[in-house]
């Protein structure tokens, strides 16, 4: 049974930090991607960054030079470090796996997470 369990999100200041956590179980595909996605309020879910069974990460523009996505393989958990919060990164985060073609697509992915709440105030 494939499981994605988020932890790290919580309530902060703009300009603060925060790691989110995925610990992922089951998953046996050595060419899955890795991604994060959040929903904002009243938004549609959308891509953040991504973490290919290659290697390669891909961030949507507006969180790159502030968010870093990486893996620890050995813990089976992703991380996304998310520096200078801003208010508009107010969103519940998602993480999912998946082997897919389009990174950036959320229906491509199978599997998800039960999502983390980041909050960040002006």
């Amino acid at each position: 049974q494939v499981q994605l369990v988020e932890s790290g999100g919580g309530l902060v200041q703009a300009g603060d930090s925060l790691r989110l956590s995925c610990v992922a179980s089951g998953i046996t595909d050595t060419f899955s991607t890795y991604a994060w996605f959040r929903q904002p309020p009243g938004k549609e879910r959308e891509f953040v960054a991504a973490f290919s069974w290659s290697g390669r990460t891909d961030y949507v523009d507006s969180v790159k030079g502030r968010f870093t996505i990486s893996r620890d393989n050995a813990k089976n958990t992703m991380y996304l470090q998310m520096n200078s919060l801003r208010p508009e990164d107010t969103a519940v985060y998602y993480c999912a796996a998946g082997r897919v073609i389009d990174r950036k697509a959320p229906g491509m992915y199978n599997y998800w997470g039960q999502g983390t709440q980041v909050t960040v105030s002006s």
